[in-house]
């Protein structure tokens, strides 16, 4: 059985927002009320502070990048955009394991990760940010 479904690329935006409660609700609030659906967020707090403040980055896979770049910078978030690969698969032991194996073997370094899924799930959808994407998808093609 295969390990992967379905690859593709997609646009991740990437944000910092101030690291204290109500900012993220604040985005994702403003994001469901421009009809955006978030297909994926990873949230990294407390590392990136500054000398006035803490921060946290976070990254979302969303149904429209354009639209919510549009959104973020209305309320005041600047974010930043990069291709990622969305890879769907069978959620089974060494999945992502079999994925970074691939990877390395083709020379292509992993910049980000974050997976999704639940306990008892059948697929699992993997967000990667691959030092080149379509080289990624290629070296994946078959696994």
């Amino acid at each position: 059985m295969s390990k992967i479904d379905s690859t593709r690329s997609a646009r991740q935006l990437a944000v910092f927002l101030d690291d204290r409660p109500g900012t993220l609700a604040r985005v994702c609030d403003a994001l469901a009320r421009g009809g955006i659906n978030i297909e994926a967020l990873a949230s990294e707090g407390g590392a990136f502070a500054s000398e006035r403040r803490s921060q946290q980055l976070v990254r979302m896979v969303v149904s429209d990048a354009a639209k919510a770049l549009s959104i973020l910078n209305e309320i005041g978030d600047v974010a930043v955009e990069t291709q990622v690969l969305v890879v769907e698969g069978s959620c089974e032991l060494g999945t992502l394991g079999s994925i970074a194996d691939r990877l390395a073997r083709a020379e292509i370094n992993i910049e980000s990760v974050y997976v999704s899924s639940t306990a008892d799930a059948k697929r699992c959808l993997i967000i990667l940010r691959p030092s080149n994407v379509e080289a990624a998808r290629r070296a994946l093609s078959d696994l």
